[in-house]
């Protein structure tokens, strides 16, 4: 497996991704754009992109922060406001991203991919509401609000959210307007639910930090690995 650090410049800040592919396949790959929780880029999303490596993707795992910075749970909040108040700041960073992907060797640009975890997950989705011609977004214990839902029109992908019906981030009253965003906007669209689950269940680290709603689960991992993995046989297609 071949895994380097990328460069690449968004809203004026230098970012530092992580891309993985396997290089003892040959010719194009099907991609995937990866946004991690909101800390950043650390080493658990760097294996996350090994793992789709092994699978025969070549994913970039995308640095929302610069300068490859991880926060701690103190900063993200204060940090993050502004892009929640402003996606188009988020689409930036995300669409910097993804040209960022597309440009590396063995890369098929007609099949890509965006996926998220937690605020990566509203990334994934705020990329796609920009018109991205990408195939599929998949957000795993995802946030869903955003200030411009009438941008839902602009979707091409076929969008997929994997969430705890118990997630005490995104409540049912964000689910409900999810609902109505995507339905509004004509997109394809899929909301699975995991019952008495709560937030960030794919991430086994979490446990340790005892916050209330948030546990790791992994039956909900596994279900929703597959169900992930469903959605990319059809829209990207074999790798």
């Amino acid at each position: 497996m071949q895994t380097r650090t990328v460069t690449y410049q968004a809203d004026d800040v230098e970012m530092i991704g992580f891309f993985a592919i396997d290089d003892s396949r040959s010719g194009p790959r099907p991609a995937i754009l990866l946004s991690p929780e909101a800390p950043g880029l650390d080493d658990f999303n760097r294996d996350r992109c090994r793992r789709f490596a092994q699978l025969g993707y070549a994913v970039l795992g995308l640095d929302f922060h610069g300068n490859g910075e991880i926060l701690g749970r103190e900063d993200m909040m204060a940090r993050l406001t502004p892009f929640f108040q402003d996606p188009l700041r988020t689409r930036a960073r995300a669409q910097a991203g993804l040209a960022a992907l597309l440009a590396q060797p063995n890369v098929d640009a007609t099949r890509v991919a965006a996926i998220g975890y937690c605020f990566g997950g509203t990334i994934s989705l705020e990329l796609a509401r920009s018109g991205a011609d990408i195939k599929a977004a998949v957000g795993f214990h995802s946030g869903l609000s955003t200030a411009r839902p009438q941008d839902a029109k602009n979707i091409r992908a076929k969008v997929l959210i994997l969430n705890g019906n118990a997630d005490p981030s995104v409540p049912a009253e964000q689910r409900a307007a999810f609902e109505e965003e995507m339905t509004a906007g004509g997109v394809d669209w899929q909301l699975h639910l995991y019952g008495g689950i709560g937030h960030a269940f794919t991430n086994p680290n979490v446990d340790k930090f005892g916050m209330p709603g948030f546990a790791y689960n992994k039956a909900a991992d596994e279900r929703s690995w597959q169900a992930m993995l469903n959605l990319f046989e059809e829209t990207l297609g074999p790798v």
